[in-house]
């Protein structure tokens, strides 16, 4: 893994940045996302701007959909995956979905989703514990024939695990993106090396032919952290694209401290080179990304790319969330979005 200068990967850009979150939790003692909101993904279908989201509730992440006619603003439709009931279910207690197959890998097409056998088909990641991001979480497949998009079945077991995998991903999976390309399917997932924090997290390859068996690639991880880097102790959650020319990853970095955006760029989806620098960086005091600006997801719309992300700040009084990450730090988690071309004055 080498590294590039960011300002060679300008046409990837996105400095101004929306000041209010695009989509928060309700607040609401008792609703899936009454802590939190997390993890975008943003696609087109029936002519709608979709937004695939997990809510958190102090339990576990369920999975929602929102809708959009301009991008900006978005109204929650409904959870598509919801807490379970049968308690021997491996993803009973919460399931986030991570991606949702789609019709190009092209930056520049409007991300729209691909139907496989008559179905439309996530691959979501679960953790076996109740709480936030409690226990090693592994990856399971859903699908769809619901035009709808509001009635997912889920496969029974598993479909990705850490206990097959190395030391560097033996302590749990997180999100992950599969595109296809060359007659099959590749997916991009970071994991972490240990359960005590603070654990280091990386990201890493898989193929399969038929989206259930999966082969890891033999020099994983593809994207490593970096000592004395912005991503130091993290390099997680890919989002893949191709912009014509190369495939891009915007993907985030984490030093101990704060999450940013990252971006990464490959020939051949085995080697990468990582700019030095942030993408999108964290905020100033008191801005919706003042911790982290994180987990993102892109769509390029009418000339502009809009890159969606997870902002976190500290939390405020009168704010409509509030999440405990560790013991008495209390974070405000949105999603935002910021954009190549200045955003409507608001």
């Amino acid at each position: 893994m080498s590294t590039i200068e960011i300002e060679q990967l300008a046409q990837l850009h996105t400095p101004y940045k929306l000041n209010r979150p695009v989509l928060s939790g309700s607040g609401l003692e008792g609703n899936f996302d009454s802590q939190a909101v997390d993890c975008p993904f943003v696609f087109v279908h029936q002519d709608c701007f979709y937004m695939m989201y997990v809510g958190f509730d102090g339990k576990g992440y369920q999975t929602a959909l929102a809708t959009s006619s301009n991008l900006l603003d978005w109204e929650h439709k409904a959870i598509i995956l919801p807490r379970l009931m049968a308690e021997e279910r491996w993803d009973h207690i919460g399931a986030a979905g991570s991606w949702m197959l789609l019709e190009s890998n092209s930056l520049y097409d409007l991300p729209r989703l691909k139907k496989i056998n008559n179905r439309y088909w996530m691959v979501y990641h679960a953790y076996p514990d109740q709480g936030y991001e409690a226990g090693g979480a592994v990856m399971g497949l859903a699908w769809t024939e619901d035009e709808s998009l509001l009635e997912w079945h889920r496969l029974d077991e598993p479909i990705f695990s850490n206990k097959e995998g190395a030391d560097w991903e033996k302590a749990g999976l997180y999100k992950c993106c599969v595109i296809e390309h060359d007659d099959k399917y590749w997916m991009f997932y970071n994991a972490k090396r240990d359960d005590e924090w603070p654990w280091k997290e990386e990201t890493g390859l898989a193929v399969s032919s038929d989206l259930i068996h999966w082969e890891r690639y033999e020099r994983n991880p593809v994207l490593e952290a970096v000592e004395g880097s912005f991503y130091s102790q993290f390099i997680s959650d890919p989002c893949i694209k191709h912009d014509g020319q190369q495939w891009v990853n915007f993907a985030f970095g984490f030093d101990g401290r704060h999450a940013q955006g990252a971006l990464a760029v490959s020939d051949d989806l085995h080697n990468w080179r990582i700019a030095k620098q942030p993408l999108i960086t964290y905020g100033e005091q008191g801005e919706l990304d003042e911790i982290h600006a994180h987990k993102s997801s892109v769509i390029y719309w009418n000339g502009v790319l809009y890159h969606f992300y997870c902002a976190c700040r500290h939390y405020q009084a009168g704010d409509r969330t509030k999440l405990e990450v560790f013991e008495g730090q209390y974070e405000f988690r949105c999603i935002a979005v910021a954009t190549s071309r200045p955003l409507r004055s608001e």
